[in-house]
């Protein structure tokens, strides 16, 4: 992988291993049925898990991990709109608490 440098490109690319990870585990949800939704599914996992691996390099732990609990907006926002699931407002709350607690931990002065 090329030199990345900035100063939020680890928080960026751990957001987007955090829209992977929970879009693999949406394909393998989806592959209990269809083998290749597994296939696709580990795909989106590793790679993810590749960038995760790379914002640790560029970002302190502390900052960057927390973000991974976007994942939990994603598999929100999949299970209402793919899977028919309904958002409740202690969903939305609890969603809420977690990104202010994200943004509190992630923000580095």
């Amino acid at each position: 992988m090329g030199e990345i440098k900035g100063r939020h490109t680890g928080k960026l690319l751990m957001l987007v291993s955090a829209f992977l990870t929970a879009t693999g585990q949406l394909f393998w949800k989806w592959g209990l049925t269809e083998w290749i939704y597994l296939g696709i599914g580990f795909l989106c996992y590793g790679l993810g898990a590749i960038l995760m691996i790379k914002a640790f390099a560029l970002e302190k732990l502390s900052v960057a991990y927390p973000l991974m609990c976007a994942s939990y907006v994603f598999a929100l926002i999949y299970g209402y709109f793919l899977l028919g699931e309904e958002i409740t407002v202690q969903k939305l709350a609890a969603v809420v608490l977690l990104g202010i607690g994200v943004t509190l931990t992630s923000v580095d002065r």
